[in-house]
């Protein structure tokens, strides 16, 4: 960096200025932000969460604030209002802040409140898309991928701009986020964009047709819902025929709201599909703890012990029953981990 214009001392032509605040596009801005912005809440008695960063909670009695930071985005929200006030006056007297309003518009996802819940939407995000691609007047269809023909690496011919099919797979990663629907959809596009075809292509309008007859689904957060934990898991076996590497999915429930979700693809092949289901429960127990974790730093208490279902006989035995392992050396001891949990009643 070299000095500003009108600022060089022709005595020190060498001498440069000291920065008392990091420069807004370095790349170590974003870290000195944060830094500061959580000294600042650690100071107002605010602690923060093991299980995300960038969570933060404070808890006097039954008095309950959180605030949850996204770079200079913020969320602050609490069960008594006089106190989130409080917080958000402490915001404005040491940082620069615009007007807080009632939250409508987080990180691209729109927010409707209301006294008996909560919306989750991206249905802007989705008309815009469609916009880009000039698919806003495209025929509708009822499903994000068909059933057949599969999709396969080299079926097709290779496309001769990539570009724009990579633009429109990374767009609709982002809008996984409140459209678990076309996770798999979303998952299966991706494995194919480092040689993509025709046949990908229309595949990935295929799923922008589907979200052109439905851009306003969205997650609703009931308040009346109950706090427990519970999720399904499930596994496709060898789906993939250039590898036949499998396919898990699960989808986490908090009492009648999907929270979490995730369609994966494994690493290596699985040699039965009992193998594969087990591995799938596996990975579902590891998110079911980590939310677990997650709302014990919450101070919310579940009534329950959290469920995973499996439509796997085999993979359920192999959870509980230990004479059973001496047919399934084989897997990774890593995995073993869910059957601690289910014997120590933690699942």
């Amino acid at each position: 960096m070299s000095q500003p214009p009108g600022f060089v001392d022709p005595n020190h032509p060498h001498h440069f200025c000291r920065l008392r605040k990091p420069i807004y596009g370095l790349k170590q801005a974003p870290r000195a932000w944060y830094m500061s912005l959580k000294q600042h809440l650690l100071d107002t008695s605010f602690t923060n969460s093991l299980a995300d960063t960038s969570l933060f909670i404070r808890a006097s009695g039954s008095t309950l604030t959180y605030v949850l930071v996204y770079v200079d985005d913020i969320i602050v929200t609490g069960n008594h209002s006089a106190i989130v006030e409080k917080v958000l006056q402490s915001f404005a007297q040491r940082f620069s802040i615009k007007d807080p309003t009632d939250i409508h518009y987080f990180l691209g996802i729109e927010v409707s409140r209301s006294s008996d819940g909560l919306h989750l939407m991206q249905r802007k995000y989705i008309m815009d898309l469609l916009v880009t691609n000039n698919m806003s007047e495209a025929k509708p269809v009822a499903t994000p991928l068909p059933t057949s023909p599969k999709l396969t690496i080299h079926g097709g011919t290779p496309l001769e701009d990539a570009s724009q099919y990579r633009s429109v797979v990374g767009s609709l990663q982002y809008l996984s986020f409140t459209r678990p629907d076309i996770s798999y959809a979303v998952n299966r596009l991706s494995q194919l964009m480092h040689c993509p075809t025709q046949d990908h292509w229309i595949a990935a309008k295929r799923v922008l047709r589907y979200l052109a007859g439905t851009p306003t689904h969205s997650i609703y957060m009931n308040a009346s819902s109950p706090v427990t934990l519970h999720a399904f898991s499930d596994a496709y076996w060898a789906g993939d025929t250039d590898d036949y590497v499998s396919t898990n999915g699960y989808v986490v429930y908090n009492g009648q709201h999907p929270v979490s979700w995730s369609s994966k693809k494994h690493r290596v092949v699985a040699r039965s599909s009992t193998e594969v289901e087990y591995r799938a429960v596996a990975n579902t127990a590891a998110e079911v703890r980590w939310l677990c974790s997650l709302f014990s730093d919450l101070h919310i208490v579940l009534p329950t012990t959290p469920v995973i279902y499996c439509d796997n006989i085999g993979a359920t035995y192999l959870c509980t029953n230990p004479v059973f392992h001496s047919r399934m050396k084989h897997i990774a001891l890593d995995y073993h981990f869910v059957r601690n949990q289910i014997q120590s009643k933690m699942l």
